[in-house]
């Protein structure tokens, strides 16, 4: 692909406001090991002439590029990431990601440990008065192989920062853990030759550290390997969204019916849409109507009425009618690929702490390769042994070997991912839970978040002069045969056995004393029953032509509805669904109820929102509901504020501007949702809470998965965040204490080897042992 191409596809990218006059490439980036190689590959790009921005998402190792229009060559993007130490390619946008790799990082991880472990567990038997350490050549022989073929990617990785002229986590590594073989192969050769070195077991050897060394090297092996775990779900995600998509579609030209692949439909191409299936494209009805469910746009699980002349939106499922839809948008510019993008885009704007650790090493490795110089300088110089000098560099790079800094946040990390998902609460992203215990405002979805998710019958009004028991009767035996949400509501109802009805204000007194429908009763069998599309259905019941549908099916059969038109007005101002009954013959039929439909609250909810207003975190809800709906339930559950009618890509607005709305400081925003419709909205947020019960496109997206669905576990997964993010913080602190006191002592001569390594393994038990004590946690 040229670079006019790649700037044609990049013009389809939505851009931010004020940049329509920007155009905007995407490459995919190799061999980035850490935040500080992104930043590296984000300097680079924006040295490039004529580039106003550039974005990295370390997770996809997708760079944006936003450049001004005509200005930059692709070529000369990827040459300056070529020049920086990283490899990079134009990527396309709509393709689809191909299948991951499979995963032989563990297996690396687990040579790394079989081989560690010999040189480990001599030393955890050693306080018992038990010398089983193994001879020195073969600790070398079980060390070297963890240290330079398993290990070299740290080596590969500190190489890049030293030709960037910066330091990194790797750079650190590889420094401490060579000084430790280094070190070690020197006692070796001393004794092995007769020349020098000092008793340290039974056997006479010296003390080595290849221990130490292979043991740092597979930690933070491992470190890297669920790193690498935590970013192939961001592709698991995009899966899951482009699955949503048919692969294929059916054309209609001059008359006849065949199929393409998706990629060959143009816009204002004939699409047909058959029943049960997947609309293919975005596009106006020409002929039909049918029932269309859109919950992965609008999160709600009432499918709606389209007929000709309304919008349909690739992805959505056509639920009971032939369609006929002429295309009005393909490739990047329909609406599940701008989802797609706005996932892609958010996760790239996420800054993960862990940058922290990286940033402090930028500092750290100068300053502790400084120190080991001067430190061998003043004792070869000034005392003129150069043994002596050698010993007391490498002791300052062995006590400075970054084992207990490397484990800091990732073992508080596993212990408190692990001592969540034993209570339900299911952390997949570390950033997600370290950035958790800031929260200070949370966004909820209405439907299947706060809400069960399916409605039910909560109104069953008869009409003056019509038995109650007889309406329900006979509704459910008409919708027996029908899986329509809707329909399976009634038939519920009919056989729940209950007696009471749900009615509200002046809507009970419109049911008068009928406003209880009768449940439980012997139900009959309907005949001759036919779907209308897009208004009802119709079935003959006991010998009675029974209709319900909308209001325009009513008006087609010239049923009045004024008996019960104040109770449905008031009934849909509360954010319910209607539905009409009328019985009798077209054109005479009658009016004999209504039925009414709504979402029930989840146990626990108002119970979840007081505990964080407790903690003093503000809660808003946002739903593509209607207003009626949204307010009732915000009233019932004592949220803070609501934001109804609300599209998906809005719900990632609507959570930049909570955020915004902090002030100088802006807040801390968590998405709790579990739709398809959600999934910008949890990635856009800074911490993205998926409800197991919901979809898996939102359980990919988010950082943190509910199991239970209950949403009282949005608190406890800020406590457990709170509790994991001081850990972090004292573990760093003891960490760097222990480097702050040894550093000198062995500088000064104070702190032989020996003594570094003993200290260097304490400092990392300590912060381990600090971490375990997370297990101790229990929900609120």
């Amino acid at each position: 692909m040229n670079a006019p191409t790649a700037r044609a596809e990049a013009a389809a990218m939505p851009s931010a406001p004020g940049e329509s006059a920007l155009d905007a490439v995407s490459l995919s980036i190799s061999g980035m090991t850490c935040a500080a190689c992104a930043g590296r590959v984000e300097k680079s790009l924006k040295k490039v002439p004529g580039v106003t921005d550039a974005a990295v998402n370390l997770a996809t190792e997708v760079a944006t590029v936003r450049f001004g229009a005509g200005q930059v060559e692709a070529s000369a993007l990827i040459a300056s990431v070529e020049k920086a130490g990283y490899g990079a390619a134009l990527r396309d946008e709509s393709a689809a990601p191909g299948p991951d790799a499979p995963d032989r990082g563990w297996l690396a991880v687990l040579v790394a440990a079989l081989l560690s472990a010999p040189l480990v567990l001599p030393m955890l038997v050693q306080p018992f008065g038990v010398d089983a350490m193994l001879p020195g050549w073969w600790q070398f022989l079980l060390a070297t192989p963890v240290q330079f073929v398993l290990g070299a990617r740290f080596y590969v990785a500190g190489w890049k920062a030293l030709r960037a002229r910066s330091g990194n986590m790797d750079l650190l590594v590889s420094i401490g853990t060579s000084a430790a073989w280094g070190l070690s192969v020197y006692h070796l050769l001393r004794w092995s030759l007769g020349t020098g070195g000092h008793a340290g077991h039974a056997g006479g050897e010296p003390h080595y550290y290849f221990e130490a060394s292979a043991v740092v090297v597979t930690l933070v092996m491992f470190g890297k390997w669920l790193e690498a775990r935590a970013k192939r779900r961001t592709t698991e995600a995009i899966r899951a969204l482009q699955s949503l998509r048919p692969e294929e579609a059916r054309l209609l030209r001059d008359g006849v019916e065949f199929t393409v692949a998706l990629g060959a439909v143009m816009v204002g191409d004939q699409v047909v849409g058959r029943p049960g299936e997947r609309i293919p494209v975005d596009g106006e009805v020409l002929e039909g109507s049918t029932h269309v469910d859109e919950s992965f746009i609008t999160g709600e699980s009432r499918p709606v009425a389209r007929s000709v002349g309304d919008k349909v939106t690739g992805g959505s499922i056509n639920a009971d009618g032939r369609l006929l839809v002429r295309t009005t948008a393909v490739g990047t510019e329909t609406v599940l690929a701008r989802i797609i993008h706005l996932v892609e885009e958010a996760q790239a704007n996420k800054a993960p702490i862990q940058r922290l650790v990286d940033r402090v090493s930028e500092v750290f490795v100068p300053v502790v390769v400084a120190v080991a110089l001067v430190t061998l300088l003043a004792w070869g110089l000034g005392g003129g042994d150069w043994t002596v000098a050698i010993l007391n560099a490498v002791a300052v790079l062995v006590i400075a070997c970054p084992c207990a800094l490397g484990l800091a946040t990732p073992t508080a990390i596993m212990a408190g991912t692990g001592v969540a998902a034993r209570h339900g609460i299911l952390i997949k992203d570390a950033q997600a839970l370290e950035t958790a215990h800031a929260v200070s405002v949370v966004a909820f979805d209405k439907t299947g978040t706060l809400t069960v998710g399916r409605p039910t019958l909560v109104a069953c009004l008869p009409a003056p002069g019509v038995d109650a028991s007889a309406l329900l009767r006979m509704a459910a035996a008409v919708q027996s045969g029908s899986e329509h949400p809707l329909a399976r509501a009634v038939v519920e109802a009919a056989a729940a056995g209950a007696t009471d009805a749900v009615a509200h204000g002046s809507v009970a007194q419109a049911g008068s004393a009928r406003g209880a429908c009768g449940r439980g009763a012997a139900g009959p069998v309907a005949r001759e029953i036919r779907a209308i599309p897009g208004r009802g259905v119709r079935a003959e019941v006991e010998g009675v032509e029974v209709w319900i549908g909308s209001r325009l099916l009513m008006r087609e059969l010239g049923v009045a509805l004024e008996p019960l038109e104040t109770a449905a007005g008031e009934l849909e101002a509360q954010g319910r669904t209607v539905s009409f009954v009328a019985w009798g013959r077209e054109p005479g039929a009658a009016l004999a109820g209504l039925l009414a439909f709504g979402d029930a609250l989840k146990p626990g909810a108002r119970d979840a929102v007081a505990r964080l207003h407790a903690r003093g975190v503000r809660t808003v809800m946002l739903t593509g509901d209607n207003p009626g709906a949204a307010a009732r339930v915000a009233q019932a559950l004592g949220l803070d504020e609501v934001r109804a009618q609300v599209l998906p890509e809005q719900k990632a607005q609507a959570v930049a501007a909570l955020r915004d709305a902090g002030g100088s400081k802006p807040a801390v925003v968590a998405m709790v949702g579990d739709g398809v419709n959600d999934a910008p909205a949890l990635a856009a947020a800074d911490v993205g809470i998926a409800m197991s019960t919901g979809t898996d496109v939102a359980m990919h997206t988010a950082g943190i998965t509910l199991m239970r669905g209950d949403p009282a576990l949005v608190d406890d997964a800020i406590s457990i965040s709170r509790r994991t993010y001081a850990k972090i913080r004292q573990n760093l602190f003891w960490a760097f204490v222990y480097n702050v006191i040894g550093i000198p002592l062995a500088a000064f001569g104070k702190l032989d080897p020996v003594v570094a390594g003993a200290a260097m393994a304490f400092s990392s038990v300590s912060v381990v042992s600090n971490a375990l004590l997370l297990r101790r946690w229990r929900p609120g």
